[in-house]
């Protein structure tokens, strides 16, 4: 993998994101704030999970500490787990730019805060990113399903469809 192909997911996941935000957004807040007993309680707690997350391993590629409340838990609003990313986006953005194919293999260590110590190449955590906040997104979807809004449709390939149009 090339550091195209990792700005073009990345581009791909800053798509996605936007698409489940606007969802969200336009939920009641009481629907969107519902615990439906699923990831991190509802759409709020996993939408603020996914912000967090990015947060976190951008943080842990900058050598900097982790976001200072756990999960976005101090996130009220879709509109305050929006301002967080966009904040995150922008930076990530930056770190992306100067990004070289040679510090794709370099490796950090990570330490969870549910234990253990790992080592991790930049092209593994840069992968794993995305394809957690897809995996959440998908969570979403289905919540957005079982309160009775339409989700978005938020696949890779819809992404590379809608740039092929373009």
């Amino acid at each position: 993998m090339t550091t195209d192909e990792v700005r073009e997911l990345f581009a791909y996941n800053a798509w996605a994101n936007r698409l489940t935000f606007a969802a969200a957004e336009a939920l009641p807040p009481e629907v969107y704030h519902r615990d439906l007993k699923s990831s991190h309680g509802g759409i709020h707690g996993t939408l603020a999970h996914i912000v967090w997350a990015e947060h976190l391993w951008l943080n842990r590629w900058l050598n900097q500490p982790n976001p200072a409340v756990a999960q976005g838990r101090d996130l009220r609003t879709a509109t305050e787990v929006r301002a967080r990313w966009e904040e995150i986006e922008a930076e990530r953005g930056r770190f992306l730019a100067q990004l070289g194919e040679a510090q794709l293999a370099e490796t950090r260590t990570v330490k969870p805060s549910t234990g253990g110590e790992y080592e991790h190449t930049f092209y593994q955590m840069l992968l794993h990113t995305v394809d957690h906040s897809s995996y959440h997104r998908g969570q979403i979807v289905t919540m957005l399903r079982q309160v009775g809004a339409v989700p978005p449709s938020t696949g890779l390939i819809v992404y590379y469809r809608g740039r092929a149009a373009c």
